[in-house]
């Protein structure tokens, strides 16, 4: 119980914060978008930056932490896109868009803050370890496999495909603040004490900043419809994900303490709002992939209790 209550409810309070601030304080839509492009244009990528260039960077050390998270999380893609289309007959493009939803974990804003407070900080490695990759490689995938359902499986112009891709990775702010911080990391740059100092303080509102808003942004997610979609996603992300990430790093790859850590807390999240927007980015799955980032944001907080409970 101590767990539920010292590490898991101040996060969850902070987007109850947010949400009721949205509902009931008049924190209008305007105000949290303010607050959410801040942090996600501006302050995430400024904690990013600095957690990734100062990270002890090791792929043939991190490479079990690698491939336990993302075996489970590719898994859970193909299992979601597998049943969307197969069980619940949702066309292709509503099946890639569902399974980006199983597929994307929401890492930073949730898996960090709860990683930190439960293990304290010096247990984040394997957390940006995991970011430094989320977001490239899953938008790349993401893209790609829309492409192909859209195209029947034949890609056309893989040439301005490949262009597209990059456009849309490299608007990202969150990719860029991971990119710098692997170019200062990989030259072993310095960072500048001015500049550093400047890092620091947008980096440290970046959580707080995130969650609120989080909250806010949840209160637009209304559940409707389509339940037994949306309980294979939320089933695939907060489940299923979790299980294989799990039983790889302990069986196969047989992961340190705190590499499992942060590889099982990391995949034990719910889908980030990032879901939602990769369908509304498409027209597709709008409904599904709304009403699971919020149903299995809640649930999360009893499946988070457990794998707390279960890992060293």
């Amino acid at each position: 119980m101590s767990a539920l209550i010292d590490v898991i409810l101040p996060v969850f309070l902070v987007i109850g914060f947010g949400y009721a601030a949205a509902r009931w304080l008049g924190f209008t839509e305007a105000a949290v978008d303010g607050l959410m492009r801040f942090a996600q244009s501006f302050a995430v990528p400024c904690l990013l930056f600095k957690s990734i260039a100062g990270l002890e960077m090791s792929i043939g050390a991190e490479s079990g932490l690698f491939l336990s998270f993302y075996i489970g999380a590719f898994s859970c893609y193909f299992l979601g896109y597998l049943g969307a289309r197969h069980i619940f007959g949702r066309p292709p493009e509503d099946a890639v868009a569902i399974g980006f939803a199983c597929l994307f974990s929401n890492s930073l804003l949730l898996g960090v803050p709860i990683t930190e407070r439960a293990y304290g900080e010096a247990a984040l490695s394997g957390n940006f370890s995991i970011i430094a990759l989320h977001s490239p490689m899953f938008y790349t995938f993401g893209i790609i496999m829309m492409e192909l359902a859209r195209s029947r499986g034949r890609l056309k112009q893989p040439a301005a495909l490949a262009g597209q891709i990059g456009k849309g990775i490299l608007r990202q702010p969150m990719v860029l603040g991971v990119l710098s911080g692997v170019a200062f990391n990989v030259l072993n740059l310095p960072v500048p004490g001015i500049l550093g100092g400047a890092v620091d303080l947008l980096a440290r509102a970046a959580v707080p900043a995130s969650l609120f808003g989080l909250g806010g942004v949840l209160l637009r997610y209304r559940p409707e419809g389509d339940m037994k979609t949306i309980a294979m996603v939320c089933g695939l992300s907060i489940l299923v994900h979790p299980a294989i990430t799990y039983g790889l790093g302990r069986w196969v790859f047989d992961l340190n303490i705190n590499q499992m850590r942060s590889a099982v807390l990391t995949s034990s999240m719910a889908p980030g709002v990032n879901a939602y927007l990769f369908a509304h980015l498409y027209g597709v799955a709008k409904r599904v992939n709304a009403s699971a980032v919020l149903i299995a944001t809640a649930l999360s907080m009893l499946t988070i209790w457990g794998w707390l409970h279960v890992l060293p």
